[in-house]
């Protein structure tokens, strides 16, 4: 049987509505997996009901994370923030990691997964970080933007058998203190962490950038999706 993959919804303030990407349920089906999009619901008992249901979990990119959760006050750059999505995936992420529950963050996941953990985040790079790349790439997405380094004998590097790969970009925070039960997966050149991991988890990744705009174009960033799909189906 396919492995279900429950996603984090992302939310339309504006038009009050869910609405997904499709590159996620994309990828996800060419690796072999079912994508479900989960309620826009943090109620402890629903959220733990859905992910019974599921054999993996996507952390999904999109608004900032309120900075309060990492015990700063948000300075005039941060974005938009929807405290429902911090609160919604706080209670998937206890409730995966207590399960021992494949997970992959990306951009915004990869950046809730370390708060979630005691880490914190650059609110704006180009305001508290000025000397770092540009993270933040124009249209289109499906094309690189810049290279990571893939950190050497970590899981990402083993997965890919190479030193760097380049990825695409679309992110204006990023993580500054890591936290500490995770190690880091891959950094930019301008030492900003683009990837990491959670040891002692069957499969807990997170990364910056953003394999659903690429993978079709990519062979690399599919075989991401894929290490986590393979996870999901053990």
């Amino acid at each position: 049987m396919k492995p279900i993959i429950g996603l984090s919804p992302l939310y339309d303030d504006e038009k009050q509505g869910l609405w997904m990407r499709p590159g996620y349920l994309d990828v996800l089906y060419a690796c072999g997996a079912i994508p479900l999009v989960l309620p826009f619901d943090s109620d402890a008992v629903d959220v733990e009901q859905v992910l019974s249901i599921c054999d993996g979990l996507v952390l999904t990119g999109g608004v900032d994370v309120d900075p309060h959760l990492y015990g700063e006050e948000p300075i005039p750059e941060c974005g938009q923030i929807q405290h429902m999505r911090d609160e919604l995936e706080y209670r998937l992420l206890d409730k995966a990691l207590e399960s021992d529950m494949p997970i992959l963050g990306i951009c915004r996941g990869s950046q809730i997964l370390n708060v979630f953990l005691g880490g914190s985040l650059y609110q704006d790079l180009y305001t508290q970080l000025p000397q770092s790349l540009n993270h933040a790439m124009e249209p289109p997405y499906e094309v690189p933007c810049h290279r990571v380094v893939l950190e050497p004998g970590e899981p990402l590097q083993l997965c890919l058998g190479v030193d760097e790969i380049p990825v695409n970009s679309i992110h204006h925070q990023a993580v500054k203190r890591l936290a500490p039960t995770l190690v880091p997966l891959a950094r930019s050149r301008d030492g900003v962490i683009e990837g990491s991991w959670m040891p002692g988890k069957r499969f807990v990744w997170g990364v910056q950038w953003h394999p659903e705009w690429i993978w079709n174009v990519d062979p690399m960033q599919k075989r991401i999706v894929q290490c986590f799909v393979d996870a999901c189906e053990k």
